[in-house]
């Protein structure tokens, strides 16, 4: 899609720091981490978000959990504990209107927060 900065990383058109990719999505660094392990786990094929998921896209969601996992062991917080977040719509805080997850990890996190 034009203009969706995540569509240019995937592109490679963009510059980012990945961790796992493969032919449906990728891992990449967030560049204004909120914890200490922050990546965003992004389909390639452009969805808006998951009001957007239907049954012909659906497995895009085994394979960004598959990629969380091995994100999360290959940065060492797969047994510590990772916390998996996504937005969706403007109201909830979603700014980039490009399916994504945010793996937050690295520090000890409270349960409280959601």
């Amino acid at each position: 899609m034009d203009g969706c900065i995540f569509c240019k990383i995937i592109k490679k058109e963009l510059p980012s720091t990945i961790y796992y990719e493969n032919e449906r999505v990728i891992a990449i660094k967030d560049i204004n981490p909120a914890t200490p392990v922050h990546v965003l786990i992004i389909p390639k094929e452009h969805i808006e978000s998951v009001k957007d998921i239907t049954s012909d896209n659906a497995n895009v969601l085994i394979d960004i959990h598959i990629a969380a996992n091995a994100v999360a062991e290959q940065l060492g917080i797969k047994d510590k504990g990772y916390r998996l977040i996504t937005n969706c719509g403007k109201g909830a805080g979603q700014t980039v209107f490009h399916l994504h997850y945010h793996l937050l990890g690295g520090i000890e996190m409270n349960p409280k927060i959601i």
